[in-house]
């Protein structure tokens, strides 16, 4: 058996995906809530990052609000920018313009209601190897969004990606049911997987505070979670800052039940 990544112990970090705040704003022509406001008070109460995801039909996080969350960024330097789309679509230039900390390339189409697959290789080489090459060359680290398949780590890594962000709607799906051990040993041998390919690891899709635990206890090396629906969700009843704190507080159960393990 593989051994567990010697940066196993290494904390979790938080990305708010705010993508949902922009679409609530979206529904009027206010300007509220504001999206920059929600990442902001989620910097304050702890966050290590900021993600979004804008698509091309702008139907929530809009050009303006890539400019804007840019320059918002630059007040917290120890905090990432993550910008996720098709690489293919308009992502790129959000890339060339704003160079954020990380860019996570999604293959999703125009139209696609929410991500719900990852890359596949080795069809997808050909025409992700030179983006990510660009990317790169900006100085952006390239996050794959990939399904936990083992045999496909090393691929990922072999058309220059940084890391990879495991698809988790699937363990979302099975948390609390018999199938759930079964999904949490899925994605910890696609996490070694990806470890031993020399890639960081990622999650996001469908994480919430009841699932979140489980998933950072056994899922090793675990870099990144990127978390939106279910956290704006709760961020309606709760609050942003005190959701923040709940879902840093699931990061930190997590922590000490894989140190424990």
């Amino acid at each position: 058996m593989n051994q567990a990544p010697t940066s196993a112990a290494q904390r979790t970090a938080l990305s708010v995906n705010v993508n949902k705040v922009a679409l609530l704003r979206n529904t009027r022509h206010l300007g509220i809530p504001s999206v920059t406001r929600a990442a902001r008070i989620c910097l304050e109460a702890g966050a290590q990052g900021i993600t979004i995801h804008p698509r091309p039909d702008g139907r929530h996080i809009r050009a303006e609000d890539v400019g804007e969350l840019h320059a918002l960024m630059q007040q917290w330097p120890a905090a990432e920018f993550n910008i996720e789309g098709n690489p293919t679509q308009n992502l790129m230039d959000f890339i060339r313009q704003t160079r954020p900390h990380q860019a996570t390339f999604v293959p999703d189409s125009e139209d696609q209601f929410t991500s719900d697959h990852g890359w596949s290789f080795p069809q997808d080489a050909e025409h992700l190897r030179p983006l990510i090459a660009e990317c790169r060359q900006l100085g952006v680290r390239v996050s794959l969004f990939m399904d936990p398949i083992p045999e496909q780590m090393a691929a990922a890594r072999a058309v220059g990606a940084d890391r990879v962000e495991l698809y988790t709607e699937p363990y979302a799906a099975a948390w609390g049911q018999p199938a759930q051990e079964q999904q949490l040993q899925a994605y910890a041998a696609a996490a070694r997987a990806a470890w031993d390919a020399g890639l960081g690891i990622n999650a996001g899709h469908d994480l919430n505070r009841d699932n979140l635990a489980d998933f950072v206890a056994r899922v090793p090396g675990l870099l990144e979670v990127s978390i939106g629906h279910a956290l704006i969700a709760d961020a309606l009843e709760l609050g942003y800052a005190e959701t923040v704190r709940a879902y840093q507080h699931c990061i930190d159960q997590g922590m000490v039940l894989r140190r424990n393990s």
